[in-house]
């Protein structure tokens, strides 16, 4: 048993590995946090879908991950921004487009955890967790 010190980017490398390999599903350790991430990711339209399997330790989160005719995926960069030794927080008029509105920040706000569309809308800043494009 090994011991995480960041789960997220414990996730966000499986997710990685899993799309430079090809396969079409990745299983993480679940949590409220990496539900609450699949869930942008699905609604974005990154990853085809999502579901939690009950095993009899820990819950798992199995993505399935989302490919174009060409067998490209739909995910192009993965990339942590706040890490447990430095957290990066960011004000709702600093809230700035990724990759011309191609890619999305994912922020962990006092409303929950959203993109950082609906933060602009709402206007609440908060913690960048990460950034996918």
């Amino acid at each position: 048993m090994s011991c995480i010190s960041d789960p997220i980017s414990d996730m966000l490398t499986r997710m990685r590995n899993a799309i430079k390999a090809g396969h079409l599903k990745v299983d993480i350790p679940s949590s409220k946090m990496k539900v609450s991430i699949a869930k942008i990711l699905k609604d974005e339209g990154f990853i085809k879908n999502f579901k939690i399997i009950d095993d009899n330790k820990q819950k798992l989160l199995r993505l399935y991950l989302k490919y174009n005719a060409n067998n490209q995926p739909a995910i192009l960069s993965l990339q942590r921004i706040s890490k447990p030794g430095r957290r990066v927080y960011v004000s709702a008029e600093d809230l700035r487009p990724v990759y011309n509105n191609i890619g999305i920040r994912i922020l962990s706000t006092s409303k929950g955890v959203i993109t950082n569309k609906s933060a602009k809308k709402l206007n609440v800043g908060g913690e960048i967790v990460c950034e996918i494009s």
